[in-house]
């Protein structure tokens, strides 16, 4: 068990990007799925939830096929 750990440690410079770049995808695609009410695929939930539960791949397919047009006029 210890040699987890150690793998883990030698690891962390790897996974702490990784974390932090899953954390602001995800975050950013929150803020997005919760201010416009506009998706070509789905809804709100819908997206809420593959953002969420989809980790680093769920925010890349809101903002490529869910983000529906920002553009009002």
């Amino acid at each position: 068990m210890n040699t987890n750990w150690q793998l883990l440690a030698d690891n962390l410079p790897i996974f702490i990007p990784l974390i932090l770049l899953e954390l602001i995808l995800m975050v950013t695609a929150l803020v997005h799925v919760l201010r416009h009410p506009h998706y070509r695929f789905g809804n709100r939930i819908l997206w809420v939830l593959i953002v969420v539960f989809i980790q680093i791949i769920g925010p890349i397919l809101y903002f490529v096929f869910g983000r529906g047009d920002d553009r009002r006029g």
